[in-house]
């Protein structure tokens, strides 16, 4: 393989980066050869270059696959503030594909990476949608613990001071849905894609709830019911794998029910089902929370190409904000309230990050160092996300009336309450 030519290398990297303002970074290739965008200010990051056909997936290439690809492989490699990183790649990843070529085809020679796809059915069908959940969430109990916390909540937390700890804030938010739903002693509660079980544990101990979870992890199933024994709520707490498609209203009805992370796997084709399922799950007068991440209306979707569609949450799909309302209301729910806690995802993948490099050594002994890698830069390119405005999260508070009777107060106040 040719090597580069530096001095064609220099010129393209100039011409492409002339008109980038984002935090200041240095690229250093295999042989030491090394560029940096700034000359006034340190590198905030340096972009470690193994071989010539990573250059090409960094630049020439340069989609978003190739370069997490390229991460998972070690042939591309970021030292310093890793958050930092994301600046540049969306700068490059912003300029067209050809100009980039033309730029640096005298520059730049390499191979192209890898793709995987999942070829398990129609996208979204129950059985595809089964081997997605599985494929993301079941990994090793041992690799979630040490940095999601003693919650185990695997969603956005709740910040109410930005020095609150990781732990404080998970149980923020779930005590801030039980108030949003204002759920009463005795009421039946449904958690729809319940992780491991924190909200429903949460509001079977603190609120007297009789929680019901739903999950199409095993894993996830299996822990969630351990916690439940080893709080002995076995009475008052109940763990299926089930999907949401499968729920009967001849069989059981709730008072309230929230979803919190699941949101994101449903699809735009499913979000009429979605929704209507949970409307006819709820009595009269019941309250439904849809916690999830949507895409800005005006951030550009990559869709099934993107890295986290690939590599991290296959067949994921987010909507925007218009979409899941316009749904929730065509299915006859009443919007009451949507809160957006964009800045609070951004925070909580910050300490997840800190806590993924504070554990390595630990993890490795569970995941293979490439899921770890994928793992950092998921977090890390999600938080870059949430801080530039491109994915937001939302809780969307949904009542299904009776007789138009909402049966919620006229304000907003009981939620914060001592």
């Amino acid at each position: 393989m040719t090597e580069p030519p530096r001095r064609h290398l220099s010129t393209a990297l100039e011409t492409l980066f002339r008109d980038y303002d984002g935090p200041p970074f240095a690229l250093h290739l295999w042989d030491g050869w090394s560029w940096r965008s700034s000359d006034a200010e340190p590198p905030a990051c340096t972009f470690r270059v193994a071989t010539a056909g990573a250059l090409h997936s960094l630049l020439a290439e340069g989609s978003q696959v190739a370069l997490g690809e390229a991460f998972l492989r070690k042939e591309v490699d970021v030292a310093g503030d890793l958050f930092s990183a994301f600046a540049p790649a969306e700068y490059l990843l912003a300029h067209p594909a050809p100009l980039r070529q033309r730029l640096l085809r005298d520059a730049v020679r390499g191979v192209a990476g890898l793709a995987i796809t999942l070829r398990l059915g129609p996208q979204h069908s129950e059985r595809r949608d089964r081997e997605s959940i599985a494929y993301h969430y079941d990994q090793p109990i041992e690799f979630f613990r040490p940095w999601l916390g003693r919650t185990l909540a695997y969603s956005c937390a709740y910040f109410e001071r930005r020095d609150d700890s990781l732990d404080e804030a998970q149980q923020q938010k779930l005590d801030l849905i039980c108030r949003k739903l204002r759920l009463q002693a005795g009421e039946r509660f449904l958690d729809v894609g319940c992780g491991w079980g924190s909200l429903i544990l949460h509001a079977a101990r603190h609120y007297r709830v009789c929680a019901d979870g739903i999950t199409l992890s095993r894993s996830q199933q299996s822990v969630t019911q351990q916690r439940i024994d080893e709080h002995r709520l076995d009475g008052n707490c109940r763990v299926r794998l089930e999907d949401y498609r499968q729920l009967d209203p001849t069989r059981m009805s709730y008072d309230k029910i929230a979803s919190v992370g699941m949101f994101e796997h449903v699809g735009l084709a499913n979000l009429t089902t979605y929704f209507g399922r949970m409307y006819r799950m709820l009595k009269p007068g019941g309250v439904f929370l849809n916690h999830g991440i949507a895409r800005a209306a005006h951030s550009h979707s990559r869709g099934n190409d993107s890295f986290i569609a690939q590599w991290v949450f296959p067949d994921s799909h987010l909507v925007t904000l218009t979409e899941a309302v316009a749904a929730a209301e065509d299915a006859g729910f009443e919007v009451r309230d949507v809160e957006n806690l964009r800045e609070h995802y951004a925070l909580t993948l910050r300490h997840w990050v800190h806590a993924l490099e504070a554990c390595r050594d630990r993890l490795l002994q569970v995941v293979p160092e490439r899921t770890y890698r994928i793992w950092m830069l998921y977090m890390a390119g999600c938080a870059a996300a949430f801080e530039r405005g491109d994915i937001c999260v939302c809780q969307m508070l949904l009542s299904r009336p009776h007789r138009g009777r909402s049966g919620l107060p006229l304000t907003r106040q009981d939620w914060y309450a001592p």
